[in-house]
């Protein structure tokens, strides 16, 4: 009976651990590509949620009076969003008729979708004190919504990312410029690498060395049929990509085999 219960235990441990193994993927941008929908909008995380895919990836951005707005580029209209007050940018519309989000709506609206992970990706911004207030401001939300598991980060900047390190110690939080080796991102204290899917190319390696060192391995942003196929295959965990529903297939066409 001892031993019954060894090999069904035995069993179950593969059997999550086959499951952990499984690349999953996060719409880029939120799911975008979709009737109704926009970058960065409050419609593409409802549509991520929807496709049933594991995160929506956004961005943010700090205004000149420290209101926290989700958009990609730091420029909106001609308007530098750091150098700007939120009065003057608060009716900019995005392309599906949408405001541009603040960051605090965007979690609002995903507190009520729990199954979703939002991946959260401050931008670097001109100034060290810029990038520590954006960081502290992006926290407290998280914690003020009780969405600390639900929330994972990335940046490209090392200071941001460290920040976050120091200020959410429990956050899963991963850094993107792909100039870190794994060991590295480990000893300052990160849980992953979210690197572009050329830095994977060159570095092939870094995917099983990265988890065995117990991090998270995301790449970016993969669209192509052919990279899409080969980044499943080398095993990453999670896959940003603009091609929501065709890389889903993929990913599930690959678990039925």
């Amino acid at each position: 009976m001892k031993i019954k219960q060894s090999i069904l235990t035995g069993l179950c441990l593969l059997f999550v651990w086959t499951a952990q193994a499984q690349t999953q993927v996060i719409a880029h941008r939120g799911f975008w590509k979709t009737e109704g929908s926009a970058q960065n909008s409050i419609t593409g995380l409802q549509k991520a949620a929807e496709a049933g895919v594991y995160g929506s990836e956004f961005d943010v951005q700090l205004t000149a009076d420290g209101v926290v707005v989700v958009n990609h580029d730091d420029v909106v209209e001609g308007l530098v969003i750091g150098e700007t007050r939120y009065e003057k940018l608060k009716d900019i519309k995005l392309k599906n008729g949408e405001r541009i989000p603040l960051l605090e709506e965007y979690l609002k609206t995903g507190k009520q979708l729990p199954e979703i992970r939002l991946v959260l990706e401050i931008k670097p911004h001109k100034t060290q004190s810029q990038e520590n207030q954006i960081a502290a401001a992006c926290v407290r939300l998280v914690k003020k919504y009780g969405m600390e598991k639900q929330v994972e980060y990335i940046s490209f900047s090392m200071n941001i990312c460290e920040q976050l390190v120091s200020l959410a110690p429990d956050a899963e939080v991963a850094y993107l410029n792909g100039d870190c080796a794994p060991k590295d991102i480990k000893a300052k204290g990160l849980t992953g690498i979210d690197y572009s899917y050329k830095v994977f190319y060159k570095h092939p390696e870094w995917v099983k060395e990265a988890q065995s060192l117990g991090l998270k391995v995301n790449v970016w942003t993969v669209n192509k049929t052919a990279d899409l196929q080969k980044m499943i295959a080398m095993g990453v965990d999670l896959l940003t990509t603009d091609q929501v529903l065709e890389a889903k297939e993929m990913v599930s066409g690959r678990e039925a085999r």
